[in-house]
């Protein structure tokens, strides 16, 4: 069974009373108390000495921090909310750009809508709910205590709980195994709905709009576009690095063996100097792979199609390449769409005991399609060690998608989908 995710799906539950839930609900309504209290005493205090001070600048410049009240307000609620709303409320501000100095911060945050509903929030909560909060679950705490230590109280003087009296202990007992459990269940389910009301009309007034929504979601597909793009720098850097240094002293190693080789006379020392010169020949062709494998080249210069065919071309199985390509494309999307192709053909290679592949490529409405499928004997996934969970996780920064259908026997077609642009 799935684990409750609020107060209002808890109670669905036959197991509600048995678990935390009811003693979240507690905790939830008898902390809205003090929250309550001091939220409208702190606006009260403000509100009188802005009107006092109104005269002067310190007065207006009271009164224009009440919606940085509110942001304070709706942080502590949105944490207070996680008593009974297991994912929280998802907050409804915008990022601040780290640039922005602290009173150009203050001003950004002071003028967001979210936080003038959260100040309004912070009155209903100082003025109606805390009050109803401390009766309801006030007079529930008491009754429950009460009737829990009705054996030790009767003990010693009478104890009227309503219509009995009860004059010792054996009655007290008796009291609380008839009515104990009633009184639990009653309160239980009550407490339940107060604390499920207040924690949904918390995530009414705190939680994001529909705009708001889309604004973080659009802030989240940058960031993480930023992250690719930065991946791609770095990637760039490291490949000019080993082609313009690493490379290029392994090559004049490389000629330098093959120099000292034709000047040595035969014997152990020139033996020595050709193993060396076969072992510098082989790093050298091992690094260019490498380099090829970090950033190729061709992809750079001549764009996808070409870098395609040549990864088809080191393929040791026939592969047919045919991709309709009207234009070059943003580089992290030929990135991707390139090593999506060549882990693609590797794995093809490695896994599928397949005799041909075919790549194709279009564009369709706006989006690079790419569909990889061979004849092998199928069963591949993408969580299956087939190198391919990284590339889906750049594809969904790109807002692309990567899907495999792989039914044992096969065929194995591998999907790729990427806007193409990255605006998009």
């Amino acid at each position: 069974m799935a684990r409750p995710m609020t107060t209002w799906g808890a109670m669905a539950s036959p197991r509600y009373l048995v678990s935390s839930w009811p003693w979240r609900s507690y905790a939830y309504l008898f902390t809205s108390v003090p929250v309550g209290a001091v939220t409208i005493a702190v606006l009260g205090g403000i509100a009188a000495v802005s009107a006092l001070l109104s005269p002067i600048l310190i007065g207006i410049l009271l009164i224009a921090m009440f919606p940085l009240i509110g942001v304070v307000i709706g942080r502590v609620e949105r944490w207070r909310a996680r008593l009974v709303l297991i994912d929280g409320i998802s907050s409804p501000h915008a990022t601040i750009p780290e640039s922005l100095s602290l009173r150009e911060k203050l001003k950004f945050r002071r003028r967001e809508q979210a936080s003038l509903r959260a100040l309004g929030y912070g009155f209903v909560l100082g003025v109606f709910v805390w009050p109803l909060s401390a009766l309801v679950a006030g007079v529930s705490a008491t009754i429950l205590g009460i009737t829990l230590a009705a054996p030790v109280i009767a003990d010693g003087d009478q104890m009227g709980m309503g219509p009995w009296i009860l004059d010792s202990a054996q009655e007290g007992f008796i009291f609380l195994l008839c009515f104990g459990p009633v009184f639990y269940v009653l309160s239980s389910y009550l407490l339940g709905v107060f604390a499920g009301a207040e924690a949904a009309l918390a995530k009414v007034m705190l939680g994001p709009r529909q705009d708001e929504l889309q604004r973080n979601l659009a802030e989240l597909r940058r960031s993480r576009l930023d992250l690719v793009d930065a991946f791609e720098t770095e990637r760039a850097r490291i490949e000019r690095h080993l082609h313009d240094g690493v490379q290029q002293r392994l090559v004049g190693l490389t000629m330098t063996l093959g120099l000292a080789e034709l000047d040595l006379p035969e014997g152990e020392g020139k033996r020595l100097v050709v193993k060396a010169h076969t072992e510098a020949e082989a790093a050298l062709a091992d690094l260019r792979e490498a380099v090829r494998g970090i950033h190729p080249r061709v992809l750079v210069d001549h764009g996808l199609e070409a870098a395609v065919l040549e990864v088809a071309d080191r393929s040791p199985l026939p592969v047919n390449v045919q991709l309709t390509l009207p234009s070059r494309l943003p580089p992290p999307i030929e990135a991707a769409a390139y090593f999506v192709v060549s882990e693609a053909l590797a794995n093809v290679a490695k896994h599928a005991w397949a005799s041909s592949c075919d790549v194709t490529g279009w564009v369709e409405r706006d989006r690079l399609v790419i569909m990889i499928t061979d004849d092998g004997v199928g069963g591949a996934r993408t969580g299956a060690g087939t190198g391919l969970i990284g590339l889906v996780t750049r594809l969904d920064a790109l807002g692309g998608t990567l899907d495999i259908d792989s039914p044992p026997g096969g065929p194995t077609r591998l999907r790729m989908e990427c806007p193409c642009r990255l605006g998009d």
